[in-house]
């Protein structure tokens, strides 16, 4: 690779994919600055309407997006498919959004003059997107900070930027001015330096807890800088009374094994009733052992496909054995069915009698299994994270389910539904180091535009009754 360079490959098969040239940080700010005042005095309806030209242009690229995407992460084409689909529901969701939640509203105010509500966008915003949802996730940002009134200049993941190049590309066919709506070529450094540049108004980041911390400290001293962090988490999943075994497994393999692990919805640690431990772990790994993994455009299709490059197999492998040598006890090897591919069988590991549990988002298929006696139990387990963004219970009772929602420290709760289920119309944020209580998806337009209080009258009016001199 050349340097300021930026080669994308396919995880499946290690063939080039996308290659382009690190962009201009300083350049693609100036421009966006330049650009979006006009974008903001447009009315709201020019907006909406441009970006509903928007989702005709992803439908009509649907299933060249979708193999793109597939190609890009090495998600079966499936999978992509409903990203593509998703994607397409996040642009309606987002209208509905701006409405709802930056309705102009009329207050109550003295001497018959007026007190209104309204809202500014903040002007030049930076949305920093992931490898794993490498449409849905930008666009959950990139829709809402469009339609507020702002400029954005998208950074996507460096192991994703064909799928950024597609979406910024179907923007502009859809009339969105180029300076507008930009991509930005690069990898850590240029995100960093877009985020800290005193040209940008507002950061949208989705990744890792890490860089969200390392983008939190940097931009400590930018407090008039909106912050949105989408982190990640170590989602807990319980099973607990149910005659419903097999689908429980397949509740749990959903939440664990699906994008090969690779969400930050996906959950880590199953944590599982005593008198249930060997017919539910049993049924999960018999379930897991069923699993097809291969690439995206197998036939017959599989569950998932590899994780996104070698760097992350070996990160993983290098995990699992951690595990294994301070005391977890396997039920399911960690294996790579191709080693000089990033393909990883899907791995279950007892943890229970580890003394210290790292509490680290392990990316990837490596489940963490934890048996208890009680409720009580399962509940404190489930909330020994620092991270706190999904977490599912499964069984159980309504009165379980009542003291579980209330105790679990998540900001996504769900009952016999898995831990990656959040409907795209609600909002999703996570708590601790799952993010920086700014949740995104519906209440995306909370951190795409501020609110302006005005009082408001159309001749000026007032008068000094006290404290003046005869």
């Amino acid at each position: 690779m050349a340097a300021g360079e930026i080669i994308s490959t396919e995880p499946a098969t290690g063939a080039e994919l996308w290659r382009g040239a690190v962009g201009d940080v300083d350049a693609a700010v100036a421009r966006a600055r330049r650009a979006w005042p006009a974008w903001a005095a447009q009315p709201l309806s020019t907006r909406i309407e441009l970006m509903r030209r928007f989702a005709n242009e992803v439908r009509k690229d649907a299933e060249s997006l979708a193999t793109l995407i597939a190609r890009e992460t090495g998600k079966p084409l499936w999978e992509a498919k409903g990203e593509v689909d998703t994607v397409l529901t996040k642009v309606e969701i987002a209208v509905r959004s701006y409405a709802e939640r930056t309705a102009q509203r009329r207050l109550d105010s003295a001497l018959q003059g007026t007190a209104a509500l309204r809202h500014k966008p903040h002007g030049v915003m930076a949305v920093i997107g992931p490898f794993n949802l490498p449409a849905q996730a930008p666009v959950g940002h990139i829709i809402p900070a469009l339609i507020a009134g702002n400029a954005v200049v998208f950074k996507p993941s460096e192991k994703a930027p064909a799928t950024g190049q597609a979406l910024i590309q179907c923007l502009h066919r859809a009339g969105v001015p180029a300076a507008l709506a930009q991509m930005l070529v690069g990898a850590a450094e240029e995100g960093k330096a877009l985020a800290t540049h005193e040209g940008v108004d507002g950061v949208l980041f989705t990744g890792s807890s890490h860089t969200g911390l390392t983008l939190n400290r940097r931009l400590a001293a930018q407090p008039g800088k909106i912050v949105a962090l989408d982190l990640g988490g170590n989602n807990p999943i319980v099973v607990w009374d149910t005659p419903k075994i097999a689908d429980a497994a397949a509740l749990v393999v959903q939440s664990a094994f699906t994008t090969a692990g690779q969400r930050a919805t996906a959950a880590r640690r199953l944590i599982v009733k005593a008198d249930l431990y060997d017919a539910v772990v049993g049924e999960v790994k018999a379930l897991a052992d069923r699993l097809i993994v291969g690439a995206p455009l197998d036939d017959p299709a599989p569950f998932m496909g590899p994780v996104i490059d070698n760097a992350a197999a070996d990160g993983l492998t290098e995990s699992f054995v951690y595990l294994l040598s301070h005391g977890g006890r396997p039920i399911r090897h960690l294996t790579r069915p191709r080693g000089d591919l990033p393909f990883l069988a899907p791995a279950m590991i007892d943890v229970t009698a580890m003394a210290q549990r790292p509490d680290v988002e392990l990316f990837g298929p490596i489940l963490q299994v934890i048996k208890v006696d009680d409720f009580d139990q399962a509940l404190a387990e489930a909330n020994a994270t620092r991270f706190g963004l999904c977490a599912a219970l499964i069984g159980g009772t309504p009165q379980d389910y009542n003291r579980f929602w209330a105790n679990v420290r998540a900001g996504a709760v769900n009952w016999n539904r898995p831990t990656n289920g959040v409907s795209p119309a609600a909002p999703l944020g996570g708590v601790g180091l799952s993010g920086n209580q700014r949740p995104g998806a519906f209440y995306a337009a909370d951190f795409c535009a501020y609110p302006v209080a005005s009082a408001e009258m159309e001749q000026p009016r007032a008068s000094i009754g006290i404290g003046l001199s005869g």
